[in-house]
């Protein structure tokens, strides 16, 4: 069952009568507020808002959920796709009034060039692994034109560990999720959050450039990256 998909369905068409809850690897289940996927432009934090401003000609939306940044796009009068796994979710986008919906999973989409990829609201997670996100670096320069740019915010999640929760085995960024809505549990599936300094290693070594366009109080930070071969 899509949980997530049917949670921002429901809350679209009024229906949403329940809790969207996310089970994690490392604590209690936390509640998932599905109202900060349907977001206006005066709602959104800083970092989503200096990202939009940063997108430049033809735009992937990767991971688009409701789209609300598509949206918003369009309205400046950008040529946005948004590219969504969720087929209930693409549905949603549809309605919302998004002209450009892909339902596919973004490893395996190759059907276009683009000038902006545009990752928001921690949308790198979906690389799930250190390993994940290298493998993401290596199959989106095959989406980017020529000076092409990659757009996402992360964060550190170190602060996790002070409060005596275990460290895992693996890279304590890399945590398992799970969505539970009306009694029904989704599929558990790897997110990632990825610290600066790791970014910047994986950066060098991908043969990637680095720039960090804003980082804030609570260690989220905007990067923005270009393939060397590419960058200006």
């Amino acid at each position: 069952m899509d949980i997530y998909g049917q949670a921002l369905s429901d809350y679209y068409n009024n229906k949403f009568t329940d809790t969207l809850w996310i089970n994690n690897s490392y604590a209690e289940a936390e509640e998932m507020p599905v109202d900060v996927f349907f977001r206006s432009q005066d709602e959104m934090p800083d970092i989503e808002l200096l990202a939009l401003e940063n997108c430049k000609g033809k735009i992937l939306d990767i991971g688009a959920g409701a789209g609300s940044h598509a949206l918003l796009l369009q309205q400046h009068k950008f040529d946005v796709s948004a590219i969504e796994l969720s087929s209930t979710a693409c549905h949603v986008m549809e309605l919302r009034g998004v002209k450009k919906v892909i339902n596919t999973n973004i490893f395996d989409y190759e059907a276009a060039k683009f000038d902006t990829l545009l990752l928001l609201m921690n949308g790198i997670g979906l690389c799930g692994t250190i390993d994940g996100l290298k493998a993401f670096l290596r199959n989106t320069r095959k989406l980017l034109k020529k000076n092409g740019q990659l757009l996402f915010d992360s964060s550190d999640i170190a602060y996790l560990y002070e409060e005596g929760i275990k460290k895992p085995e693996s890279y304590y960024g890399e945590i398992t999720f799970q969505y539970e809505y009306k009694s029904q549990k989704g599929e558990w599936f790897k997110w990632l959050y990825v610290d600066q300094n790791t970014l910047k290693k994986i950066a060098s070594e991908e043969r990637w450039s680095l720039e960090i366009l804003m980082e804030d109080e609570d260690d989220q930070y905007l990067a923005k990256m270009q393939p060397m071969e590419n960058a200006l």
